[in-house]
């Protein structure tokens, strides 16, 4: 099933329409759909450079108002939407106990979340169901979504081809050693 959805997908980068398809899986993929949209990006960029900011901007409007879909399914239909998703990714379990710690770190785990390869679903559903405040909650995700989404497109825009492979199969990783870096730099500062 994964397969033919990722296959789907892929036929949208040379579609006429393929913005509105970015816009429609970024918006998709911050709730529900399991595909990130970077599968999308990273062709569209590849093949048109000069609309490289477009396309990241295009993917960070839709994903931010995505992300509020999925704080709406947590704040008001968890029990039937927003658990079944969360329990489909093997989530289901952790809910009880994340629950009451997720508000203290909020931000950090919007951040993570929105930059990092873990699925900004999980945390849109859990922001709403934890009832976190909504305007953290959006500029997080703006912060975050855009510092991923801009960073893929300026790094495909000044070396393209060549770094794809790198975004592919590192970026996800460099992504998270950040966000690990500048968690463990507040803490520091914290507790000096």
């Amino acid at each position: 099933m994964l397969q033919r959805l990722y296959d789907w997908t892929m036929r949208l980068v040379d579609h006429r329409h393929a913005l509105w398809a970015l816009a429609f899986i970024s918006f998709l993929e911050s709730s529900v759909f399991p595909i990130p949209p970077d599968v999308l990006m990273i062709p569209m960029i590849l093949a048109r450079p000069s609309r490289a900011w477009l396309i990241a901007t295009v993917a960070l409007v839709a994903s931010v108002l995505g992300g509020m879909l999925g704080y709406a399914i947590g704040a008001f239909a968890f029990d039937s939407i927003g658990s079944p998703i969360l329990s489909a990714m093997g989530k289901g379990e952790a809910v009880a106990a994340f629950n009451t710690r997720f508000n203290d770190f909020g931000f950090w785990a919007v951040l993570t979340a929105g930059i990092t390869p873990f699925p900004y679903k999980v945390i849109t559903i859990m922001s709403g169901w934890t009832g976190m405040p909504f305007a953290t909650f959006v500029v997080t995700s703006i912060i975050a979504r855009a510092f991923r989404f801009y960073i893929v497109a300026g790094l495909l825009w000044a070396f393209g081809p060549p770094i794809r492979d790198f975004i592919e199969k590192r970026l996800g990783l460099m992504f998270t050693l950040f966000v690990l870096l500048l968690i463990g730099g507040f803490m520091v500062v914290k507790i000096l």
